[in-house]
């Protein structure tokens, strides 16, 4: 069965027309509404990264999604990421089953490296560590999913004795997903332990794809893991309107804002330009922005093609109207997800 939903990082950069740029705090408050409404809808996840900088509202996502539980009744509620390299596994973990409690068994954890550096100098780690970390943390986050009482001896992270962890998942185990850009060594990495993926396709053509999935997919088998536990998903940057040129006009700003911020801290970004923003809304492009049948025709297509069992649309990328945002996300679980589960409902 496939599943659609969202993931945000709850961006903070001016809004067009007005400049205004939300409190953290605002921002914050907004994002439960959204999490709310997207459980109304009827979608199926929805996923909050962290971040440790001024233009994300969000460096705490177990709490987010704590807030959301409250209200919400069906949603799947996971981090988008958590950036497990800075973190304390332990504490992570019950953060996480807190909510999973909170949620009556609906939290998820999605682990990543962190495309973004400012939590290494701030909680105290060194960026020349960056694979140990990831790697022993990583591991330790599998050993403490595997029961209630547990034995670690750490080189980065604390060695413990024979500790009990509380509280434990409603349902025994927390789901976790890895997620990734695209590398082929991070890819091999995750499938040899046997875990479902995410990868963040935010450029090119994300067809292009296929051929690492395949590789998952096949390392995955190599080392024996069952089918149904090496499931694949996907998150790309996207927005709803009724109306297909307005969709497509009302994103440029909001995006190439983030996009050129991020141009100016990293080398291999630029800039972005009218005519690259055009091309990944095109068929052909990473971007799913349009009106309700484009958007739900490209995600028919992607998840076909690519043979992903999940779908998130990022929505926003950069800041929107709240009330903008807000009516995306009926679209989306209103009309785009019916449309996308009826095509393959009658596949089956």
């Amino acid at each position: 069965m496939i599943e659609l939903g969202i993931s945000t990082f709850g961006e903070t950069t001016p809004i067009e027309h007005t400049g205004e740029v939300l409190s953290h705090d605002q921002r914050i408050r907004n994002m439960i509404k959204e999490i709310e409404l997207a459980d109304q809808v009827g979608l199926d996840i929805y996923a909050v990264g962290e971040h440790h900088r001024k233009d994300f509202a969000v460096s705490a996502p177990e709490i987010i999604l704590a807030a959301g539980a409250v209200n919400t009744k069906h949603i799947k509620l996971s981090s988008a990421t958590t950036n497990i390299s800075s973190n304390d596994p332990v504490r992570v973990f019950q953060n996480f089953a807190t909510v999973d409690a909170l949620s009556n068994g609906r939290a998820e954890i999605m682990l990543g490296r962190g495309s973004f550096i400012e939590s290494f100098p701030l909680f105290g780690y060194n960026l020349e560590d960056y694979e140990e970390l990831f790697n022993e943390k990583l591991a330790m986050m599998l050993e403490l999913n595997k029961g209630e009482i547990l034995t670690w001896k750490g080189d980065f992270t604390q060695t413990v004795d024979h500790r009990g962890v509380y509280p434990r998942p409603v349902n025994g185990k927390l789901p976790l997903w890895v997620a990734t850009g695209g590398s082929p060594d991070s890819t091999l990495r995750i499938a040899s332990l046997g875990l479902p993926i995410v990868y963040a396709i935010i450029g090119g053509n994300p067809m292009h794809f296929k051929p690492l999935i395949d590789y998952y997919h096949r390392v995955g088998k190599a080392y024996h893991h069952p089918a149904e536990n090496l499931k694949v998903a996907a998150h790309s940057w996207g927005f709803v309107k009724e109306n297909h040129k307005e969709a497509i006009e009302q994103y440029f700003h909001p995006t190439k804002t983030l996009t050129d911020q991020l141009a100016m801290e990293r080398p291999h970004w630029q800039e972005m330009t009218k005519e690259q923003y055009l091309q990944a809304v095109s068929d052909e492009g990473a971007m799913f922005v349009g009106n309700v049948e484009h958007v739900a025709n490209k995600i028919i297509r992607i998840m076909e093609t690519l043979g992903l069992e999940r779908f998130m649309l990022h929505l926003p990328v950069g800041s929107i109207p709240h009330e903008d945002t807000m009516h995306a996300i009926k679209l989306y679980g209103e009309e785009v997800a019916p449309r996308v589960r009826h095509y393959f409902e009658k596949k089956i």
